[in-house]
């Protein structure tokens, strides 16, 4: 395989980690205060999360290479730090796979719904999907693999063809509309939207450690992301109005996501079934790969043999959980993505590598042959620090300020 064919390879590889389900969220979450406050956090976190990549990839070369994050906190952080990072990783992966099933749900009964016009409830639509995705996680790798690839180009095509067919409504004066009072709701959502991170172990392996693609990898990889963010909030705040039954504030009330309220603002038009199947192969894609994230994780942390009783132990303990809550809290899909930002995205892909590289680089001195160091000292190290704990902080600080969402929205008022 020749270098320009691993680099590219490397960039889709980092970009289609990090671009998923998510990204639906962002109109819901940041709709209320802007397009242009919400742009200006996009780019904030954006660069951020990149150079917390930047730290991942210099303490990962510390111990060779191609090192899972477990080995990485455990030989850096200690035993304390490794226990804290299985617990925060465990967290993530269960706070998506609930955000995914909830959204994957809520697309199947709006399906049925606008070729039936008949209602299903919500478990109607979320376990008969749950069970044909689930079958592909049970069968291994291999049949992931195959089916992702597929989806990954409906995911992409669905993208180009919707953002093209919905810039004509665009209603400029909705994008002016800016209210700084709602931009912190929307700080752990962003959080969810960027990192990369768990797959640079893989991506040094891939790229043989060259250094220099590296860099170039996980710069270009975290840009097309933030495009892709930027073109997805111009659409949507640019025709989803800001109240009304179907407006921002009723859909964060609501836990809806973007795509639902764009499909009710266009009517049952070509766009809004575009709309609708984008926003299927947003959820199944990421779906797909965090619910084989879990089911690993779960099979080496709970040494449980992928034996047929084994896999069949692991399937319940991967999706049964995560379906419950998703059933018994009718927004857990925007809630899921905030608690898994705030509490599992900024302490384990922000605050973590940067303690990490303040330990190696100052207390252990693993970096004085390492190949690469990241650019910035412990000034640095400080800002990233302090910034995961503001988000942290902030997303507790809703939680406790208002029991609902609608106390949220009344008190701001």
């Amino acid at each position: 395989m020749s270098s320009c064919t691993r680099t590219i390879g490397g960039i889709l590889l980092v970009s289609g980690t990090t671009i998923g389900a998510a990204m639906l969220a962002l109109p819901v979450s940041t709709g209320m205060g802007g397009f242009f406050p919400a742009a200006a956090l996009f780019v904030i976190y954006g660069l951020l999360m990149t150079y917390t990549a930047f730290l991942f990839l210099e303490a990962n070369l510390w111990l060779g290479g191609g090192a899972n994050l477990s080995s990485m906190v455990r030989h850096t952080l200690g035993k304390e730090g490794h226990v804290l990072s299985w617990l925060l990783y465990l967290f993530l992966l269960y706070s998506l796979m609930t955000a995914y099933i909830a959204g994957c749900g809520a697309i199947v009964t709006d399906a049925v719904f606008s070729l039936t016009g008949k209602e299903i409830p919500q478990w109607g639509g979320a376990i008969p999907l749950l069970v044909v995705l689930g079958s592909f996680i049970f069968h291994g790798h291999r049949s992931v693999d195959l089916i992702n690839r597929i989806l990954m180009f409906g995911l992409v095509v669905a993208f180009v063809w919707m953002a093209v067919d919905l810039v004509p409504h665009v209603e400029p004066q909705r994008l002016a509309h800016a209210d700084l009072g709602y931009v912190w709701l929307g700080v752990s959502v962003i959080a969810t939207s960027f990192g990369c991170h768990i797959v640079i172990p893989s991506l040094v392996t891939y790229l043989d450690g060259d250094v220099k693609k590296l860099k170039r990898v996980l710069l270009i990889g975290g840009l097309v992301p933030l495009a892709f963010y930027l073109i997805w909030e111009y659409v949507a705040l640019g025709i989803i109005p800001v109240e009304g039954p179907d407006g921002l504030i009723e859909g964060y009330i609501k836990g809806s996501n973007g795509v639902h309220l764009l499909t009710a603002a266009l009517g049952h038009s070509r766009i809004a079934f575009i709309a609708q199947l984008f926003s299927f192969f947003a959820i199944v894609t990421s779906f797909l790969g965090v619910s084989l994230s879990l089911f690993d994780f779960l099979a080496d942390g709970l040494h449980i043999e992928k034996t047929i009783k084994g896999r069949c132990w692991l399937f319940l303990l991967t999706f049964v959980p995560p379906l419950l809550i998703a059933l018994y809290n009718a927004r857990a899909f925007l809630t899921a993505l905030e608690y898994a930002g705030a509490f599992g995205v900024m302490t384990l892909l922000a605050l973590i590598p940067a303690l990490m590289v303040w330990s190696g680089r100052y207390i252990k001195h693993l970096d004085q042959r390492a190949p690469f160091r990241a650019p910035g000292g412990k000034f640095a190290l400080i800002v990233v620090m302090v910034l995961a704990l503001v988000v942290v902080v902030t997303e507790v600080g809703v939680k406790l300020y208002a029991q609902n969402p609608q106390e949220l929205v009344k008190n701001h008022e």
